[in-house]
């Protein structure tokens, strides 16, 4: 049974070599600190990506008509290409790919409520808008726009939280009361939610209103929708493929024309943020396990050289009728002692690096979150800290390897006989 006298002849011996112990400490210290500060900045790192990416579908798609560069069919150069409300129909009937879908137009306007105004842009959409680019509204807030909006053609607006903000400076409830668009009164059905509360946040309204009032031509700007099931380059390039030449039929333009129909994918560029990500974790990882692993060398040469320095202490201790387990167990408690120790002070210095970053962080995002230049809320870098579970199990892989380092030339030194181990310093 190990006991009070124990610990005191460990303290003892520490302090009788304040420096060895020290640099064993620092050792264990350090590996611990650097692997969750490294741990902690790739955390912050992919937690950064999946922020850029929290308003939009897992594979969104954004296509919009351009100009003919290629002549067709008797047809010259530099036509211009409009979409129509029946391709996107067309569109969900003929790709099976698409979950979800919406038209977009896009203008600007003046909003007023009683004195207060604004000009700022007005969306037409589809609910399934909502879905796609993630506007949700929390309750309390309303809705988003729904079908029978869209079917019945109703004047309903869904606002901003900006625009709320400057539109009702007067307590004034905004969920029901009605804004001038233009010359037009909308009722307020909705607030989104914003976290950036940015200026260039536009408002939404039903597709069909917008095309009644203001876009009689029948001319969509622009087509999103969700994809599933497209999940590699190859698969996305196919889809794009075959996607031009559906839209070549049905508007008169060589299918390996580009300039007709352009097409962006948010799916390529989070698999190119994914890779890199992965690959940089790795690499934090190789790093952290490698400091970590410098920290259980440090703590066995000391302990190889704590055991060697005492091998004659051992002797007079078998002598006067010391068991070997008695022995081994001090080493042992020894190692145990300073690697726990100063694994927590590592422990410790670490997640509170990484706690008063992601503190100043937000801090700093909060007194930025007034509003609204554009791109404001994109960052690479958010909540930089470290599971506390992986920090806690790299504490114990240096006791453990603590417990090694100084257990087998202890049982070594424990071996050698009383004779041996009084001469081994002569």
């Amino acid at each position: 049974m190990f006991e009070f006298d124990s610990l005191r002849e460990i303290s003892s011996t520490m302090k009788k070599n304040k420096l060895r112990t020290f640099l064993t400490g620092f050792s264990v210290a350090w590996g611990i600190f650097m692997l969750i500060v490294l741990l902690a900045a790739g955390n912050g790192l992919r937690n950064g990506i999946v922020y850029n990416f929290r308003n939009m579908a897992d594979n969104m798609a954004n296509c919009w008509s351009g100009y003919t560069s290629l002549p067709y069919k008797g047809f010259l150069p530099d036509r211009r290409i409009y979409f129509t409300e029946e391709d996107v129909y067309a569109i969900k009937r003929h790709f099976p790919e698409v979950s979800l879908i919406s038209p977009v137009n896009y203008r600007n306007d003046t909003i007023t409520f009683n004195k207060e105004y604004l000009t700022g842009g007005i969306s037409s959409v589809h609910p399934d808008y909502n879905s796609i680019v993630y506007l949700p509204v929390l309750a309390g807030k309303g809705r988003f726009i729904n079908t029978v909006d869209l079917m019945q053609r109703r004047k309903v607006v869904v606002l901003s939280p900006r625009m709320a903000e400057v539109l009702f400076r007067d307590s004034i409830e905004p969920l029901g009361s009605h804004v001038k668009i233009g010359n037009l009164m909308f009722q307020v059905i909705g607030i989104y939610q914003d976290e950036d509360k940015s200026n260039d946040a536009p408002a939404y309204i039903p597709f069909s209103t917008g095309r009644l009032l203001y876009d009689n031509a029948n001319r969509i700007r622009n087509i999103r929708f969700a994809l599933t099931g497209i999940n590699t380059e190859e698969a996305e390039e196919a889809f794009s493929e075959q996607f031009r030449h559906f839209m070549a039929r049905r508007h008169q333009f060589d299918p390996e024309d580009k300039n007709a129909v352009g097409m962006w994918t948010t799916g390529s560029e989070f698999r190119m943020w994914q890779g890199m990500n992965n690959g940089i974790a790795l690499f934090i990882w190789i790093v952290g396990i490698g400091t970590l692993m410098a920290g259980i060398v440090g703590v066995s040469n000391i302990m190889l050289i704590t055991v060697r320095e005492r091998t004659r202490e051992f002797g007079i201790r078998k002598a006067i009728g010391a068991k070997p387990s008695s022995i081994l167990g001090l080493i042992i408690v020894e190692s145990v002692l300073v690697t726990a120790v100063f694994g927590y002070i590592g422990l410790v210095l670490g997640i509170g690096l990484t706690e008063m970053v992601n503190y100043g962080m937000e801090m700093a995002g909060a007194g930025a979150s007034g509003g609204g230049n554009p791109g404001e809320g994109t960052t690479v870098f958010r909540n930089p800290t470290v599971n506390l579970g992986i920090a806690m199990a790299a504490t114990g892989v240096l006791i453990v390897a603590g417990v090694l380092a100084g257990y087998f030339p202890a049982r070594k030194a424990t071996k050698i006989t009383a004779i041996e181990a009084i001469r081994a310093d002569e």
